[in-house]
């Protein structure tokens, strides 16, 4: 069930293709962003529990 676009159809899928490629991107980029974070706290823990 595609409707039809009819002459605006390639415009219309590729803003869509964009906005699911960006969209994936910025979902990408901010679980690697908060791995590293989780990473960074996690190193800080052990070295204050090795300090004392």
């Amino acid at each position: 069930m595609i409707p039809d676009l009819g002459k605006y159809a390639d415009s219309v899928l590729s803003s869509y293709a964009a906005s699911f490629i960006l969209l994936a991107m910025l979902v990408f980029l901010t679980i690697r962003r908060g791995r590293k974070a989780r990473h960074a706290l996690e190193a800080i823990e052990r070295k204050k529990k090795s300090d004392g």
